[in-house]
């Protein structure tokens, strides 16, 4: 259960807080500004209404995930740190001798309370990310602080907290589990198993695994011991997904994408939408293949939804396809300052092949997530009336590998995906471009790099602090409410 109301702060000590507390504190400032009961309102439903004891008030414990962000320290630190600081008692609502919480409690928290249910999630619904922007949004138009109409859009990466193993790395892993469990209970299984791979081979090591695991099951002593059994089991489950997934990772959700032709990243994607001064009014957390361009749409409205009245969309020549166009002008109706991509705007090609085009390389990426590693344009002869074509050709040595080969790749010494280009469609817009309004609109492009910098720089965004995409969204919530408060709160001192 939880109390409808925080209770007030009835402390014979309580007056330190005015003593030793500055007004122009970070953490008073905040909490004076921002009202926090809609934390209550969203989580509620979460708990128990009428049965169990009394549990942490929500947003206390919402705090403490924000004190972590803005500290960026663990669970156990910030919880031992705000013994002894009186800042964080003030902003946790708690009296100057009041214990606090175990640092397990956040554990839990963050599990049962905050990360949506099933049901929530695909439905789209249940998002505290887009709460927490939406809050800050609204809080800065109060404060008079955000005048301009205008949203710059972007995407920025964050790498994964682990890396992304081959498929035969990662059967090795854990067939080494599997032996040096193993030898635990009989160090005679040294000279039973099999000799080890030594190459890269992803047939080699499932073989390998395979007979391993054929040793152990003609064992009787130790194919029954529980120990064995979960490793050999896991082992197994491996087995099966090596089968259809290239890399495997920790982190099951993560996935490679690209920032140049040459660099690669593991991880998530997270699509931002920047106002003039510089407060994120929106935001989309995905999987790190994803294009930029996609997003346009969504962030947009979300934009409106938080309250903003967007007139001007700027952003670089991912956003410049056809569909984002075609939505500017007629469903948007806001001004789209973007330069045209020959390739994502003019190019003729079936959306669902799977083939995706990463901007940053200049490169189509396959289904596999594997980067064209050439171009090459096909220009038609004198009196041809077709359209050049665009070819990108694949390194073929992958293709053979690749557990996705079916239907795409057929064994021939190349491998190439071509699409049609247009040269003279979007003619108002290529107009449009060469204005100076166009120009100097343009220019404003670099407030989203530097927000970007700001997360990765001054808040560990440039790595996941937890796995999978849930736990990259609350990273993402807690991170971008605590840097539009910031940014807020320097507004309203220069006003």
């Amino acid at each position: 259960m939880i109390e409808q109301q925080t209770s007030l702060i009835l402390s014979p000590y309580a007056e330190l807080y005015d003593k030793l507390i500055p007004k122009d504190n970070f953490l008073r400032r905040i909490n004076e500004l921002v009202d926090f009961s809609f934390i209550l309102e969203k989580l509620q439903d979460r708990y128990c209404r009428n049965n169990g004891r009394y549990a942490v008030h929500p947003i206390r414990m919402f705090k403490y995930l924000l004190l972590k962000q803005i500290y960026d320290v663990s669970d156990v630190d910030i919880v031992e740190r705000s013994k002894t600081d009186l800042a964080l008692k003030y902003f946790l609502d708690m009296a100057p001798e009041d214990d606090v919480i175990n640092p397990s409690s956040l554990t839990k928290f963050r599990k049962l309370r905050i990360e949506p249910t099933k049901e929530e999630w695909d439905k789209g619904e249940g998002s505290l990310l887009d709460d927490l922007i939406q809050k800050t949004v609204e809080v800065a138009i109060e404060q008079g602080v955000i005048e301009s109409k205008t949203i710059i859009v972007d995407a920025t990466h964050t790498t994964s907290r682990y890396c992304a193993k081959s498929a035969s790395e990662y059967l090795k892993e854990k067939a080494k589990l599997v032996r040096k469990t193993a030898y635990k209970f009989d160090a005679s299984m040294k000279e039973k198993f099999p000799e080890k791979p030594t190459g890269s081979d992803i047939n080699e090591a499932r073989e390998y695994c395979e007979k391993m695991l054929e040793v152990i099951e003609k064992e009787e002593a130790i194919k029954g011991v529980p120990a064995v059994k979960e490793k050999v089991n896991y082992l197994q489950e491996v087995l099966t997904d090596c089968q259809t997934e290239a890399t495997q990772s920790s982190d099951p959700d993560a996935r490679i994408g690209h920032k140049s032709q040459d660099h690669a990243f593991f991880g998530y994607k997270s699509h931002l939408a920047v106002t003039k001064e510089r407060i994120i009014t929106a935001a989309s957390v995905t999987t790190g293949e994803k294009s930029d361009g996609k997003y346009l749409k969504e962030l947009v409205n979300k934009s409106r939804a938080a309250g903003m009245d967007v007139d001007t969309v700027i952003g670089d020549t991912a956003y410049s396809g056809t569909d984002n166009l075609t939505f500017a002008q007629q469903e948007g109706n806001f001004q789209f300052i973007t330069k045209l991509h020959p390739v994502i705007t003019n190019g003729k090609r079936n959306e669902d092949d799977g083939f995706e085009f990463n901007k940053d390389a200049d490169m189509f990426a396959c289904p596999a997530g594997h980067l064209a590693v050439r171009k090459r344009i096909k220009r038609r002869k004198a009196g041809d009336n077709r359209n050049h074509q665009m070819s990108y050709y694949f390194d073929v040595e992958k293709c053979k590998k690749c557990p996705l080969q079916a239907g795409c790749y057929n064994g021939t010494k190349t491998k190439s995906y071509s699409v049609t280009v247009k040269a003279a469609v979007h003619a108002e817009h290529e107009k449009f471009q060469e204005t100076e309004l166009f120009k100097t609109l343009a220019k404003d492009r670099y407030i989203v790099e530097a927000k970007n910098g700001e997360l990765k720089n001054q808040h560990g965004y440039d790595q996941a602090s937890n796995s999978g995409l849930l736990g990259m969204e609350l990273q993402s919530a807690t991170t971008i409410f605590v840097v539009n408060l910031k940014r807020i709160l320097k507004l309203i001192d220069q006003k």
